[in-house]
């Protein structure tokens, strides 16, 4: 019975695996600029020799010569992604605010080195330096923004240029990504960074800057219920699975040498 012990075990411990993604899904459905991880489930055969012969052959024998194949099912994450899917746009009003609409990042210099993120809910520190909620400093093309005391109205233009009483004060860095998905994985703090430290491919940035609106996150929470309850109902059948499975390797075990 080890078979169905160790076929119940995977499962679960797979579907264990998609709860707390759906989990962290539902946590962040008020964190702008999230993006939900996806993931997805396959069946991992054990084949044997015999599996690949098809029988009968009508022409040779009215009989099977192999017994019914045999599969051992070993239930595996196949899938686990980033679903850079677009969200909604909220409008907040703020001058600081920024939503990218397309594809595209916005770039932070960190003391793990330059990331990654779509939150464009940005502020400015005492010395007038655009930085993000957690305070680190978002980049331009000349490496940091700072916004002069005094400035009255500021503008971002949609190719992010920023202007501030008409006057031109930098150029925001918001790059797309080639392959983001595969080139990108979650660091924390909602930012990314390159997968396998390797520097991914930055294309010239082809979406438009929303200013006054953030990009809320794309989770529907519909959605990640019914994943959630289907996750839970699976897990408790695998949890049948092994409970069976030990009922009868106990019953074999007590019944093997017992005197008839």
């Amino acid at each position: 019975m080890q078979n169905a012990m160790f076929s119940g075990l995977f499962g679960a411990l797979s579907n264990e695996h998609r709860m707390n993604g759906i989990a962290n899904n539902l946590a962040n459905i008020n964190t702008v600029g999230y993006k939900r991880d996806a993931m997805a489930f396959r069946d991992t055969f054990i084949m044997f020799a015999h599996d690949q012969i098809m029988e009968p052959v009508a022409t040779v024998r009215s009989e099977k010569l192999f017994p019914e194949p045999h599969h051992a099912a070993r239930p595996r994450l196949a899938v686990s992604r980033v679903d850079f899917e677009q969200g909604s746009l909220k409008g907040t009003g703020g001058p600081l605010d920024l939503a990218i609409s397309g594809e595209g990042f916005f770039k932070y210099r960190t003391p793990q080195g330059d990331l990654y993120s779509r939150n464009g809910h940005f502020r400015l520190d005492s010395e007038g330096m655009l930085i993000t909620e957690q305070g680190f400093p978002v980049l331009s093309d000349g490496g940091e923004i700072n916004i002069p005391a005094g400035i009255s109205h500021l503008n971002i233009a949609e190719d992010g240029r920023i202007f501030g009483d008409g006057a031109l004060l930098g150029q925001l860095t918001v790059v797309n990504v080639a392959d983001a998905g595969e080139n990108l994985e979650k660091m924390g703090g909602n930012t990314f960074r390159p997968r396998g430290g390797a520097e991914p491919e930055e294309l010239e940035f082809e979406g438009v800057l929303a200013q006054g609106f953030l990009e809320m996150p794309n989770v529907d929470v519909v959605y990640e219920m019914v994943n959630m309850i289907e996750a839970q109902r699976q897990f408790e059948a695998y949890q049948k699975v092994m409970q069976t499975s030990d009922a009868m390797d106990r019953e074999a075990t007590t019944k093997v040498g017992r005197n008839r």
